[in-house]
């Protein structure tokens, strides 16, 4: 099993540190993308305030590079689709932990195979805290009569929720953001260079309740290349995705695909340098907001009052629907359950909205 100490710079504030000697916390988040990028602020607060605290991180071999701006952390991957895979697989993983010498755990996932695992180690009086997902206020935030709408607690408050029980509380407005990366010439040969702002777009998402259409953002991207002041970069994946990236390149000199061109390290990279990134309710944006870019975010059936905007986003910087007629949003948490007529709720969204946007926020 592959355990690696991972060390990076982090601009740090002046703090007085709490200091607790052999304190080791494990934090579990296995998945999904967006969800683990949401971590990334929390931990990364947590590393600078208690720096003498051990943190090793379980997640998915995968998304090892998303914790590669964090300082002075470990990574511990998750083979739940081999070694790890069910119960005795589960408990074979919560033996390899133990010998780290974990001495508590922040469950920020709360699932099946994170719930086996608080078994195993509470069995071996290891304390573990779970997050509270809120599912009852988001119930209640979706339902379609009596709809209490409302803000409700951010995931990044709730994953930081998880370290305060713990013993390890912090303030995320005291966050600060780590330095730029230097781009690897891998990166460079995809961006030429280019000296004018860099704006990413990410325009899927899981769902096509949530999901801009593609007219409609061709529209932006045409209206963006006519100015020629921005790099316009592609993120995707799938065969799918890529072929219509591939078009849409052909037919504009400043947009560049970067699907399936760069490794996912390698495209964090970039996406750390960006100007600005616009995404849908989705994973990219994410990412984005977790180095501090400016990120735009277009919603559809789901709404930023669930708790799901990218990391110390002001609300301007969401785009939301006419929620005067499509007034049953959100309809739900992850924009999988909608109501007929819903369907277009995205085609509400007008593309000069989004272009006035860009300027207002990077010009």
């Amino acid at each position: 099993m592959f355990l690696e100490q991972k060390v990076s710079t982090i601009t740090k504030k002046e703090i007085s540190p709490k200091s607790i000697e052999a304190e080791h916390i494990l934090v579990i988040r296995l998945s999904a993308m967006g969800d683990v990028a949401m971590s990334v602020p929390v931990i990364r607060m947590v590393r600078t305030m208690y720096p003498d605290v051990k943190i090793t991180v379980l997640t998915r071999a995968f998304f090892e590079p998303i914790f590669d701006s964090i300082d002075n952390i470990a990574l511990y991957h998750a083979d739940v689709d081999g070694t790890h895979k069910g119960l005795l697989g589960l408990s074979k993983l919560s033996k390899e932990l133990r010998k780290l010498g974990i001495t508590a755990v922040a469950d920020l996932h709360n699932v099946l195979r994170s719930n086996i695992l608080k078994k195993f180690f509470r069995l071996h009086k290891i304390k573990v805290i779970q997050i509270d997902k809120g599912r009852a206020e988001k119930k209640a935030l979706t339902r379609t009569s009596n709809k209490n709408f409302k803000q409700l607690k951010t995931t990044h408050q709730r994953y930081a929720d998880v370290f305060e029980k713990l013993g390890f509380p912090i303030d995320l407005q005291n966050h600060t953001f780590p330095k730029k990366v230097e781009l690897t010439p891998e990166v460079l040969r995809i961006t030429q260079n280019s000296t004018k702002k860099w704006l990413g777009i990410a325009p899927f998402a899981q769902y096509d309740s949530k999901t801009y259409p593609l007219d409609l953002m061709i529209a932006v991207i045409e209206e963006l290349d006519k100015q020629d002041m921005f790099e316009v970069f592609l993120f995707g994946g799938g065969k799918k995705e890529i072929d219509i990236f591939n078009n849409i390149e052909s037919k504009y000199k400043n947009v560049i695909n970067v699907a399936g061109k760069l490794s996912f390290a390698n495209e964090l990279k970039l996406i750390g340098n960006l100007d600005g990134m616009i995404s849908m309710d989705s994973g990219n944006g994410h990412l984005a907001a977790m180095y501090g870019v400016p990120t735009i975010t277009l919603w559809g059936v789901t709404h930023p009052f669930a708790g799901f905007m990218p990391f110390a986003q002001p609300v301007e910087h969401a785009i939301l629907p006419n929620l005067a007629i499509y007034d049953q949003i959100p309809t739900s948490i992850y924009g999988n359950k909608y109501p007929e007529g819903y369907e277009k709720v995205m085609h509400s969204i007008q593309p000069n909205t989004i272009l006035q946007k860009i300027y207002a926020i990077l010009q």
